[in-house]
């Protein structure tokens, strides 16, 4: 984590950094690849790419995995099979790192913010960018590997928790007494959300599922029951960060449109760009409705009613009062169906909370996203239970060498 925010300040160099962070915070969506990169984006680091190539990476593993059967027997085989689909998903951020490099570039040109404009220096700019992600990749998996905790989301936390600091700065130098009013309520609801992520982060429906009796050496063994959990929010935070992408499209599109000559074309840039900044009610509602949508999408992609149903069948398990089989897998699609729903409405609000907080309080510093809220408060109960099980394994160990 050290050499991480180390490696953050040292600059790439060929590009305005004063007009970048200008850009940056001018941008929602600029600003939401900055928080996953760690805010090395807007200082333009060596590893301004931050972990995105490889979070889309393994979005995509993910899809193809439910759509290609050999990569779903490959999820299958235990280890070796994650192993495998580790490897793959290192060889998918190498391109696309390069294309997310090539687009920055792209992008920061367009924007006059790029002073470099030989071959030499463009591509010395696009390979630094894309072997920062995999240098940070490695150390995720260093962490991984030998220490507590999944190592990339770990670097993400990180990322975003050294920005609180410079957030609260910014609160108190400009603090008077209705301020500090506005903060204390600002404060207060965001314990309020903070708790509300770990309820319903944490909460499950169980489905009792029994065994039936079976014989061995001629004896009955007794029926054993145990249950399946069904997580109200299945889809984590994948729903928000779809949703932020499609709902800023608007706005890019109205600043793209407002500078053209034609009347008609202006004014349909003016209007996005009136009704889809972030303070005006059509964004927020837009964007509540595209996170409930990609929660319903994203949790049928990852959960298959009829799969789960056809393998508690096959090693003779059944929901009590429902026959095995198609019956399971509507009954679970029923009980899907209505969690997802509370889980979909939970995240729509996380989404927009912070932009109405920030509306009736008037703090603007400290407004963190839902997407940054979700990963903080995840990444924390993950990391939380690790220890814990660590510690349980230790006390055990103790136990068996007495």
């Amino acid at each position: 984590m050290v050499i991480f925010r180390i490696a953050a300040h040292i600059p790439s160099g060929g590009v305005n950094l004063s007009g970048l962070r200008s850009l940056f915070e001018s941008s929602q969506l600029l600003g939401l690849l900055d928080i996953f990169s760690g805010g090395t984006l807007a200082n333009f680091s060596v590893i301004s790419l931050g972990l995105n190539p490889y979070i889309n990476a393994s979005i995509i593993m993910q899809l193809l995995t439910m759509v290609f059967p050999k990569l779903e027997a490959l999820s299958k085989e235990g280890e070796q099979g994650r192993q495998q689909i580790n490897q793959y998903t290192r060889y998918l951020t190498v391109p696309l790192a390069l294309i997310q490099s090539i687009a920055m570039y792209t992008l920061l040109r367009n924007q006059g913010l790029v002073t470099a404009f030989t071959p030499i220096e463009i591509l010395t700019i696009i390979v630094s960018m894309s072997a920062g992600t995999i240098f940070l990749m490695w150390l995720g998996e260093l962490i991984s590997n030998y220490g507590i905790g999944n190592g990339i989301s770990l670097l993400i936390f990180v990322g975003i928790a050294v920005q609180a600091p410079v957030a609260l700065m910014k609160t108190f130098s400009v603090l008077d007494q209705q301020q500090l009013i506005n903060l204390v309520v600002f404060a207060i609801v965001s314990l309020i959300i903070i708790a509300g992520v770990v309820f319903v982060n944490e909460g499950r429906r169980q489905i009792l599922v029994q065994y039936a009796r079976r014989y061995s050496s001629n004896r009955q063994v007794a029926t054993s029951q145990t249950y399946l959990p069904l997580r109200v929010n299945q889809a984590g935070v994948i729903p928000i960060i779809f949703a932020v992408s499609l709902v800023l499209l608007p706005s890019f599109g109205g600043q793209f449109l407002s500078q053209n000559q034609a009347p008609l074309l202006r004014s349909i840039g003016t209007f996005l760009l009136t009704n889809f900044n972030t303070n005006s009610y059509l964004y927020n509602i837009v964007y509540f409705l595209l996170v409930i949508g990609f929660t319903y999408f994203y949790t049928a992609v990852i959960f298959n009613p009829t799969k789960i149903a056809d393998e508690v069948k096959k090693y003779g398990g059944f929901v009590p009062g429902i026959r095995p089989g198609t019956a399971t897998a509507n009954y679970l699609n029923y009980i899907l169906v209505r969690i997802t729903l509370a889980g979909a409405i939970f995240l729509g609000l996380i989404a927009i909370v912070p932009n109405i907080a920030s509306q009736i309080t008037g703090v603007t510093t400290l407004v963190i996203g839902g997407t940054s809220l979700l990963i903080i408060v995840s990444v924390i109960l993950d990391t939380a239970k690790q220890f814990e099980s660590k510690l349980i394994e230790r006390n055990y160990e103790g136990f068996l060498r007495r």
